[in-house]
């Protein structure tokens, strides 16, 4: 490969908002080897697979690419094709891959992520698969190079790994224990963030929840707090919460903290208390309940939104029920849902009480309809509503509008303004609520 020659890289990112967190580390960390990113899988000299295990469809999907990408190494040899992330953490996937997809040169994981470039460095000069998967989390590395795909809004990881094994969840077993970031890294890469024009950030972790049960002095409540302190920031969200940790002092920092945004994600997974039970979760439905009433009670116009998981094992219809009657009590503003599909590994895979596909399906389509109804009915209440929206850039299904997102979490595009109004605070009048979208007429630029 010719020094001269600029060289490409295109990143596959599968999963969650950790995952896209790690992509921009490693956009990052090939940015720094002198490689620029394409769009054109055809054109890259590096093409790394970020993969992800929470459910069966992303698996498949990361087979699917690399025995498509078997005709471009052999049309160009000299292409590095590189695979990591969370299913590479699975017991025997990446031996798995190093003997059926032997053309692929890297194959790594989620703790040594770091060590990417000295990877790409040896893989450049070598004709067989490096395979380098540790079995255990590490120390944190600060400080790693990054690229993020937004000039907007950025995730910052507070903290890693989880320690809750809920019995369907591969996540512990591929993320490792859970190890918080000092909260002085997180403040100066947030105030760093801020200083080159972000206006909102989203704290991520496993169960952010946790965070600080390993430092001295901390917990999740005071970070949002120092958090909020940062000038320039305008918006904070955060993602996942874990029901049975998010404490009143947490949600008397939604409350208090001017910057963050009245919008919390909390997965029920199941309405059943016998099924969460099973799926050991620590709390029942009436606890989830209780909480999301806690909730509402203390934070004005509060979106909730959630996960659910369809026919885990063991369901009934009696306990799907009962997962339907959660949905209209809490009326979420929107739901992940997921049909249950086994993770090798975790105990749930095992269990011999299985639901039928048939079921399962059926069941799913039953809790979409649901869910649909609920999640109309609470865009309804935006209508001919003034809310404020954080503006970042131009829609990309109507070219003539700009879009952005209210504080709720709501995706609004509207007429009204022009590309300088990127990264405002904007009010905007919504003359059309929809399920999914709201559509609006700029009233004024807040700042």
């Amino acid at each position: 490969m010719s020094l001269n020659k600029e060289r490409y890289y295109h990143i596959i990112t599968m999963g969650c908002q950790m995952n896209e967190e790690d992509s921009e580390k490693l956009a990052g960390m090939l940015e720094n080897m002198g490689y620029v990113k394409t769009a054109d899988k055809e054109k890259a000299d590096v093409i790394v697979i970020n993969t992800c295990a929470v459910r069966e469809n992303p698996e498949t999907k990361t087979y699917g690419n690399l025995g498509q990408l078997k005709a471009l190494k052999s049309k160009k040899p000299s292409l590095i094709i590189a695979v990591g992330g969370c299913m590479m953490q699975q017991k025997g996937v990446a031996q798995l891959v190093k003997e059926k997809f032997p053309y692929v040169d890297i194959v790594f994981g989620t703790f040594n992520l770091h060590r990417f470039p000295e990877l790409l460095n040896n893989a450049l000069q070598s004709n067989s698969t490096i395979l380098e998967v540790w079995d255990k989390e590490g120390e944190i590395v600060e400080g790693l190079p990054i690229r993020r795909e937004s000039d907007i809004k950025a995730f910052v990881t507070i903290m890693h790994g989880c320690n809750n094994f809920c019995s369907y969840c591969i996540v512990p077993y591929t993320r490792g224990r859970e190890r918080s970031r000092k909260p002085e890294a997180i403040i100066e890469e947030i105030k760093q963030l801020a200083s080159q024009g972000y206006k909102e950030i989203t704290l991520l972790g496993q169960n952010v929840n946790s965070y600080g049960k390993d430092l001295e002095n901390m917990n999740f409540a005071k970070l949002l707090r120092m958090v909020n302190e940062i000038e320039g920031i305008e918006r904070i969200r955060f993602t996942t919460s874990h029901p049975k940790d998010l404490t009143d002092d947490v949600i008397d920092a939604i409350k208090e903290c001017e910057k963050v945004c009245e919008h919390i994600h909390l997965p029920i997974q199941s309405g059943s208390t016998r099924i969460l039970q099973k799926m050991n979760r620590k709390y029942t439905k009436e606890q989830y309940l209780q909480l999301v009433e806690k909730i509402k009670h203390k934070i004005d116009d509060v979106s909730i939104t959630t996960d659910i998981i369809v026919g885990f094992p063991g369901e009934t219809e009696e306990d799907f029920q009962e997962t339907l009657d959660v949905v209209r009590k809490v009326e979420y503003d929107s739901a992940f849902t997921f049909i249950y599909s086994k993770r090798p590994g975790t105990p749930a895979a095992e269990d011999p009480d299985q639901v039928p596909e048939d079921v399962k399906h059926e069941r799913f389509n039953r809790l979409i309809e649901v869910v649909n109804q609920v999640g109309e009915k609470r865009s309804k209440r935006y209508q001919d509503k003034i809310v404020e929206v954080l503006v970042e850039g131009i829609s990309k299904t109507n070219e003539n509008k700009l879009t952005g997102r209210t504080r709720t979490g709501k995706l609004v595009h509207f007429t009204g303004g022009d590309l300088s109004l990127k990264g405002k605070l904007v009010n905007v009048k919504i003359t059309q609520a929809q399920m999914y979208i709201l559509l609006g007429e700029l009233v004024e630029v807040i700042r």
